[in-house]
């Protein structure tokens, strides 16, 4: 009997040992996702003195299609499908959405952008509710009202900022929400390689078309959606491009594999991580340290952000 209970006492430490190692293992991934991603966001600003932001997305979409193409090949889709007309929605909310992030980091900076992009589980909890009827719990409605009061303190244009610059910024997180609540729906019924799929194939197909519109049509007011192409003159600015596919692509997988080792809502948390690594990598490519303002803004967009992914657990 006492040898029984000895053996029980050792696979319940065992259990607890796996268990908080898994726990780490999901911490640990989506700091890498988040510095990852980061890097994806200074790679585009290094880029984007150089290039049109419309060939950034195009550079960072095919490098990850190769990804996603040999996968499928590999392991063909096993899926239902059925709602093909909300699947290149996503794809091309999402692109849409991509567009806005790499103009705000060239015209506001990693940090601002970066804060702003990450307002989308703020809004993605206010479209649920508006547009399929989820009710949100009174912690919910708390953190909403947080988040808003924090982009409030980063949305302040004076003479060096435009409001067009900070709407586009806050545009990406307003597509960001509608792409992630599409996908809600799109998971149910389609395998996610399918999804991440519609997504870089919109990507590569909405580059192309901006910019053949962008070469014999140039608009300047719609320089954030339409723009030209220019050849990579040098190895450097090559290896630029795939470093942008690659640090993406490995943010993505990091991101997705973090959520099958602990709970969405502690991993989510550490999601945020990406804009104190924007923050840091931005100073040190020349941009201003955040004023008072902008981080106590940071910091209750933060804080509504983890209260939503939290309190998600409770439904």
């Amino acid at each position: 009997m006492r040898y029984l209970w000895a053996k029980l006492n050792l696979l319940a430490a065992v259990s607890e040992t796996l268990s908080t190692n898994s726990s780490q293992k999901g911490i640990y991934l989506m700091l890498g996702a988040a510095f990852f991603f980061s890097l994806t966001s200074a790679i585009s600003k290094w880029l984007g003195s150089e290039f049109h932001i419309v060939q950034l997305v195009f550079f960072r979409n095919i490098v990850g299609v190769v990804f996603v193409v040999s996968s499928i090949w590999r392991r063909p889709l096993r899926q239902e499908g059925g709602k093909l007309g909300l699947l290149i929605f996503r794809g091309v909310v999402g692109t849409l959405s991509l567009y806005m992030l790499f103009y705000a980091i060239q015209t506001l900076g990693l940090g601002r952008a970066s804060t702003y992009q990450y307002t989308y589980p703020i809004f993605l909890a206010l479209f649920s509710w508006l547009l399929i009827g989820e009710t949100l719990n009174s912690g919910e409605w708390i953190a909403i009202f947080i988040g808003f009061a924090g982009i409030l303190f980063v949305f302040r244009p004076d003479l060096s900022i435009s409001l067009r610059d900070n709407a586009l910024g806050l545009g990406n997180a307003l597509l960001t929400a509608l792409s992630y609540l599409s996908i809600r729906q799109l998971g149910v019924v389609y395998d996610t390689r399918a999804i991440i799929l519609s997504f870089m194939l919109s990507g590569i197909l909405l580059p192309i078309v901006s910019m053949l519109v962008g070469t014999y049509y140039p608009m300047e007011h719609l320089d954030f959606l339409i723009g030209t192409f220019r050849w990579p003159e040098n190895p450097v600015q090559w290896a630029g491009f795939l470093a942008l596919g690659l640090t993406a692509l490995m943010g993505q997988k990091m991101l997705t594999q973090s959520f099958t080792y602990d709970k969405a809502g502690r991993v989510a948390a550490i999601g945020y991580s990406n804009i104190l690594f924007s923050v840091l990598i931005g100073f040190f490519m020349g941009e201003s340290y955040p004023s008072v303002s902008m981080l106590i803004g940071m910091s209750l967009i933060v804080a509504g952000g983890i209260m939503i992914s939290f309190a998600k657990k409770k439904h």
